[in-house]
């Protein structure tokens, strides 16, 4: 994950502050238990937005007590136990780090000395969950599929990782599974994906890289990407995902409190997403004919 998923704190009540901090070392926990210690360096609030937002779905209630841990081994605090899903986000979360710096490695980029932290947390997860190393392999090798392909098409580009995490809700959430939890989790996956794209975009333009943007608007920088036609159809594209994560996210019973979720989704993803978009200057890169 690529750790866009926040929350709005100004409007985030001091309840589900606690309780989103809490989960956090939850999945930091579960990560520590499924894949060992080194791989909780992978975690990040996007997995920590899954675990709260999949245990009030799936009607799973968290225990939360103040406890230690290695990184808070002088002073307690409020960590939520681990439990079944807990684990399974930690086996997500170490597999997703491994594959990144695998693909980085691949695309020269480096990162040989960052897997190692996760090559047995890898091997743990892969053998305790095997069904989730399948979703992240598969759809991951398609993605890289779809990306040498040099697809023009940004709904094609994110497809593959949007599906991870829907197909991923789908194992998790058995019988609470639903078209419109699918849908939710596709669409967060490929807001993810896309928000991605859209914040490196002068970094890959300089590289050479793969960026669906730019293949689709064939902009000088972003700046540029976001002025006029360009940057309406941009919005647009960003628009749409949210009105498809309102509208699935109205029809799914939450058991539990869902202000932090709400926040999340409402209120945190758009906010991301006009940060990224604004205060940009068009910096020319130094070879005008990189890709």
């Amino acid at each position: 994950m690529f750790g866009y998923v926040r929350a709005d704190t100004p409007y985030l009540y001091i309840k589900d502050d606690t309780l989103y901090r809490a989960m956090y070392c939850g999945v930091c926990k579960g990560i520590a238990e499924v894949c060992g210690h080194a791989a909780r360096m992978g975690l990040s609030y996007d997995i920590t937005f899954l675990s709260v937002i999949l245990h009030n779905i799936k009607g799973v209630d968290v225990k939360i007590e103040k406890q230690h841990c290695l990184t808070h081994c002088i002073r307690s605090r409020q960590m939520a136990e681990v439990d079944e899903l807990t684990r399974q986000l930690g086996a997500l979360n170490t597999l997703l780090a491994y594959y990144k710096y695998t693909d980085d490695i691949e695309d020269g980029d480096g990162g040989r000395g960052k897997r190692l932290f996760f090559k047995k947390g890898f091997k743990r997860a892969k053998q305790k969950y095997p069904e989730i190393e399948k979703i992240v392999r598969e759809n991951l090798a398609e993605q890289s599929k779809t990306e040498k392909s040099k697809t023009e098409s940004v709904d094609q580009a994110a497809d593959a990782t949007a599906k991870i995490l829907a197909e991923f809700s789908d194992l998790v959430l058995e019988d609470k599974a639903s078209v419109y939890t699918y849908n939710l989790f596709y669409a967060v996956g490929k807001w993810i994906y896309l928000i991605d794209a859209l914040d490196d975009y002068d970094k890959d333009r300089k590289k050479g890289a793969y960026n669906p943007f730019y293949f689709a608007y064939n902009a000088e920088c972003k700046a540029d990407l976001l002025k006029g036609k360009r940057g309406e159809e941009v919005k647009f594209v960003f628009h749409s995902i949210f009105f498809d994560i309102r509208e699935n996210l109205s029809r799914i019973p939450f058991r539990f409190n869902r202000d932090l979720s709400d926040n999340i989704l409402l209120r945190g993803l758009p906010k991301t997403t006009k940060e990224i978009m604004e205060n940009e200057r068009c910096k020319k890169p130094k070879d005008s004919n990189t890709k």
